[in-house]
């Protein structure tokens, strides 16, 4: 259920993936900071303000910390997820070049 509205949020945004403007990892960040920003009003939002803290300072610097094992396991999923979405967006671009395009 979560992974399935974070995978909408990336597919919102996969122009910006494919053309190099921000990482997968960079939007789950973003995505979970604005979450945890807002009143939860679905069962996603719900269990990520109850799973998963964000700590930030007054410079911007954050970290996103799971509040137990089950949140460290989530995201753990989330990141592990974002890295396989950019992996698939790279063989899907790699799929028509030839070595002669690197060289």
């Amino acid at each position: 259920m979560i992974l399935k509205e974070f995978a909408k949020y990336l597919q919102k945004h996969n122009d910006d993936l494919v053309h190099n403007k921000t990482t997968a990892t960079k939007l789950l960040c973003s995505w979970i900071k604005n979450i945890i920003r807002k009143p939860a009003k679905t069962n996603v939002e719900k269990i990520i303000h109850m799973e998963i803290m964000l700590a930030e300072n007054k410079t911007g610097d954050f970290l996103l910390i799971g509040k137990s094992e089950s949140g460290r396991t989530l995201m753990n999923a989330l990141n592990n997820f974002a890295i396989s979405y950019e992996n698939y967006i790279m063989s899907k671009w790699l799929e028509d070049k030839r070595p002669h395009h690197f060289g």
